[in-house]
């Protein structure tokens, strides 16, 4: 992502990346809730991620782009130990997981409402244990392709955050942006692909919470990669 994509993405988030209209109690977290939860990469990030939890947390991971929240939060439930800051720029998403994280009263998520290139370029070095990629925006047209949020700059930014041994996941259904992201990892410096056989990529790694996009994707005959890197 060069410096001009990025500053596409900055700016008001209320307002810009609005779908269907909230329900009243949707409203009410949106007010309510979202900014207890919120990271404010506005401010100086702390020295260790954990503290936004309170310090209660053994490690940070983070999702981007979470969508309507089904595997964040089956994450975070099943890792009551693990902290996660979920980013998703869309108003509706956030209202969705703000949902269930009321009714389920789960006390290790933190969200940022926003671009997860700001967040990773706030976020200090080796903080994270684990990124997560699934289902982003595929931006097919090739004129489109500098808008995908793998390229060479977010790369080096995630390997800059990992811990040593993190991890970058990756789950998509298109194609031609699974070679694309295969290319640009593989010749990266600071990841290894971990497949050793092709059912390490065709199926989903054990206890992997599909999400309604990918549920939606393989109803109309689309097949998933599942992508696993680690740092070298």
């Amino acid at each position: 992502m060069t410096t001009d994509d990025t500053k596409r993405y900055t700016g008001s988030f209320f307002g810009r990346r609005k779908g269907h209209k909230l329900r009243d109690h949707q409203a009410g977290l949106m007010t309510e809730l979202l900014p207890a939860l919120t990271v404010d990469i506005t401010q100086p990030a702390p020295d260790d991620l954990r503290m936004l939890f309170g310090g209660d947390v053994e490690a940070v991971r983070l999702e981007i782009g979470f969508g309507g929240g089904e595997h964040l939060v089956a994450e975070a439930l099943a890792h009551p130990h693990i902290g996660f800051i979920g980013c998703e720029p869309y108003i509706n998403g956030m209202a969705k997981i703000l949902v269930q994280i009321e009714a389920q009263n789960i006390r290790n998520i933190r969200l940022v409402a926003g671009d997860a290139a700001e967040l990773l370029n706030w976020a200090p070095s080796q903080s994270l244990k684990r990124i997560d990629l699934i289902h982003p925006d595929p931006w097919p047209k090739k004129k489109h392709w500098k808008r995908r949020f793998v390229q060479d700059a977010t790369l080096a930014t995630m390997a800059r955050v990992l811990a040593p041994q993190g991890e970058f996941r990756f789950v998509c259904d298109i194609e031609s942006y699974v070679a694309w992201t295969l290319w640009h990892v593989t010749r990266s410096p600071a990841f290894i692909w971990l497949a050793e056989r092709a059912d390490d990529w065709r199926l989903p790694w054990p206890n992997y919470t599909m999400t309604r996009y990918g549920r939606k994707a393989t109803r109309e005959g689309r097949k998933a990669s599942y992508l696993m890197f680690r740092l070298k």
